[in-house]
């Protein structure tokens, strides 16, 4: 039997045992995390500078992108470097704090998910009492409601796992999930924490009810809109928070309650793979896309339409037009390929 004053350390899985297969795969997780760090910043960056956006909806989309980053800065760039290093080690107050803030921000990021369908709800069904419940007041509160219940929840279960003694120090995944730290408990007290964790699933699948009901009556009330293009503009700002949120309450679900082996599962690193990194990564490319504000106020942040406009300038100061030039595409590039040969 192994206690927190014993143990010093946990080794955490390697994604294989050949180095140069680990390098390869710490290199597909960096640029992953790059791009995810890239996105969620862009993001931030965007809202927090563009007064245009300084409305509900994007004020919570920066805090998604806070909670993101800092989920996926967790656990990536301790597992990047492991396999570039060849090791497994994380210390024991490392791991601690990996569980606690992972869960964090986790909890935190499933409660501005909720925020944000209420939100949806409130702007698309009682568009004349939107400014009046969606005030500043009232989003600062729910936006910390959510970043403080976060804490509370990542404080819960860090407490909670690391109580009881563990019997091994090797953990069954590239970073310390609760699951699988479990296992390797010795003695009855792992039982509260599992309470726990039955617990908390019930009240993110709470979340989840919630969300499809309010979207129901959502899809209701844009079913009635007579112009196309509103019901496109308002399906267009539901139906990607509907399919994160449904990506990571099934996939994390599954990882937590699908019944744990003593082996070494890659469907059980697959699904955490999924809920874990994929939910961070995906959230500015969805909302980025399917929002014309936040693409317009990346445009401008990294300085395309200035540069765009410059051209068209000059292409009109010299009686080329949009006509003339597709009819010369043609030309350059025949002229391309015979300078190449």
């Amino acid at each position: 039997m192994l206690n927190s004053s014993s143990m010093s350390e946990f080794l955490l899985l390697a994604f294989s045992e050949i180095h140069e297969l680990q390098i390869l795969l710490s290199v597909v997780l960096l640029v992953l995390y790059l791009a995810t760090v890239t996105g969620n910043l862009l993001i931030i960056t965007a809202v927090a500078l563009d007064h245009h956006l300084h409305t509900p909806m994007h004020f919570f989309l920066m805090n998604l992108a806070m909670q993101d980053l800092g989920q996926i800065s967790v656990i990536i760039p301790k597992s990047i470097a492991n396999s570039l290093m060849n090791t497994r080690h994380i210390s024991y107050s490392g791991c601690v704090m990996q569980v606690f803030l992972f869960l964090s921000f986790l909890a935190s990021d499933i409660s501005l998910l909720t925020v944000m369908a209420y939100d949806r709800y409130v702007a698309i069904c009682k568009p004349l009492h939107y400014d009046v419940v969606m005030n500043r007041r009232a989003c600062v509160k729910m936006v910390a409601s959510a970043w403080i219940s976060g804490l509370l929840y990542g404080m819960l279960h860090a407490s909670g796992t690391f109580a009881a003694p563990f019997c091994s120090n090797v953990v069954n995944q590239f970073f310390c999930e609760i699951p699988q730290l479990l296992k390797l408990v010795c003695s009855d007290l792992y039982q509260i924490e599992i309470g726990a964790v039955v617990i908390s699933i019930g009240i993110v699948f709470g979340c989840f009810i919630f969300i499809i009901a309010t979207y129901v009556r959502i899809f209701l009330v844009v079913l009635r809109i007579p112009s196309v293009e509103g019901r496109q503009k308002a399906f267009s700002t539901c139906l990607p928070h509907l399919i994160v949120f449904s990506t990571l309450v099934l996939t994390g679900s599954f990882a937590y309650l699908r019944p744990t082996s003593n082996t070494t599962s890659y469907l059980d690193l697959v699904f955490t793979v999924i809920y874990s990194v994929f939910p961070p990564m995906l959230n500015p490319v969805i909302y980025s896309m399917r929002n014309k504000e936040i693409k317009l106020a990346l445009t401008k942040l990294l300085g395309l339409s200035s540069f765009m406009q410059v051209i068209w300038q000059g292409m009109q100061r010299n009686g080329v037009t949009m006509k003339k030039t597709l009819f010369l595409v043609p030309t350059i590039l025949t002229k391309c390929s015979d300078f190449n040969k």
